[in-house]
């Protein structure tokens, strides 16, 4: 099972995906790890990437996660905000969608108290981006991680 946390940065796709792996007991990934430099520098400097900033991205990550679909299934939490993303990360692989929301305040919030390149300045152009899915797992990130990947894992279960 190939499994994508989405939703804007700061909105927890990192601690439920580690929590999420550990509990189905699978590997977790996270996006940003895997974006070029360029990329990196692009967005600590505050400017948000573009589409033509984030195809060739999507492209590896695409053909990362069959791969890990083959090896036994992972956990990947990545923003994957417009529909186009995320036809292109399930281009070569099925994949579970699990879109985490929250309202802009509270995600800024959290973005202030965390180091990351990503910079709570920039949270609006997530927003902006933000194209809601109309299939998956959709969770209000009001709750606890720990009672979001129970409600992922009881919402996989009745799937099966």
């Amino acid at each position: 099972m190939m499994i994508v946390i989405m939703g804007v940065s700061g909105c927890g796709k990192t601690t439920t995906g580690r929590l999420l792996a550990d509990k189905l007991h699978v590997p977790f990934y996270d996006a940003d790890d895997f974006h070029p430099q360029s990329n990196i520098e692009k967005m600590r400097s505050g400017t948000p990437l573009t589409d033509t900033d984030r195809e060739p991205w999507l492209k590896m990550l695409a053909t990362e996660m069959k791969g890990w679909h083959v090896s036994g299934g992972a956990i990947l939490a990545c923003s994957a905000l417009k529909e186009k993303y995320r036809e292109l990360l399930s281009s070569e692989t099925s994949v579970e969608w699990v879109y985490l929301h929250g309202d802009f305040n509270t995600i800024y919030e959290r973005m202030k108290t965390r180091d990351h390149y990503m910079k709570p300045e920039m949270l609006q152009s997530q927003f902006d981006a933000l194209e809601v899915p109309e299939y998956g797992i959709h969770l209000d990130i009001q709750s606890e991680p720990n009672d979001l990947v129970d409600q992922i894992f009881s919402k996989l279960h009745r799937h099966e």
